[in-house]
């Protein structure tokens, strides 16, 4: 752990930073993730017509 101190003399703790685990998606990830953007779109969309006809 990681400590210093201010001018008050208190002592400070930081903790380590942890690594980055997260990987870029691959292509294919990145093709399922666009394909659901799409629907999530189009539901959306269709729920906001519906509720605008029905108003």
């Amino acid at each position: 752990m990681y400590t210093n101190s201010n001018r008050e003399k208190i002592l400070n703790k930081y903790s380590t930073e942890p690594q980055i685990y997260a990987a870029y998606p691959d292509p294919e990830k990145q093709r399922r993730y666009a394909l659901k953007a799409g629907f999530a779109t189009l539901l959306v969309s269709a729920l906001i017509l519906v509720s605008l006809v029905l108003s």
